[in-house]
């Protein structure tokens, strides 16, 4: 099965927070499981860092690489077809890298593993 993990859910099981639902750690544990991370949550998290909203156990540039490759995560990049499609949606939620996480998943016929269930007015496969 081919995922994309929303930002809080890639953060709850990189630090084995207790946020993540076993359903959500189920899948993403599976070995069968490719799972993709999005550019923009790179971004969202980059921000939220900066910010001092988000702490992390080691600086940004090490956090993600590592994570990334030690949870066998591949990078999902904003492609032009995503912004394209982006556009299009309705305003059914206001973040923008939500926005983007949602239209990744349509473009790319990706489940999202993600707690928020106000993307569901998007008709994505969210997983929880």
């Amino acid at each position: 099965m081919k995922i994309l993990a929303d930002t809080h859910t890639f953060l709850w099981f990189v630090t084995d927070a207790p946020q993540l639902s076993a359903k959500a750690k189920m899948i993403l544990e599976a070995q069968d499981t490719e799972r993709f991370f999005s550019l923009a949550s790179v971004w969202e998290i980059a921000i939220k860092n900066g910010l001092g909203k988000l702490t992390l156990r080691k600086p940004l540039e090490e956090f993600l690489p590592e994570q990334l490759a030690a949870n066998r995560f591949t990078l999902l990049n904003i492609a032009t077809e995503h912004t394209f499609r982006l556009v299009r949606l309705p305003l059914h939620h206001r973040d923008p890298f939500d926005q983007m996480l949602v239209a990744q998943c349509l473009t790319e016929n990706l489940p999202l593993v993600s707690n928020d269930d106000a993307l569901d007015a998007y008709g994505i496969k969210r997983l929880w």
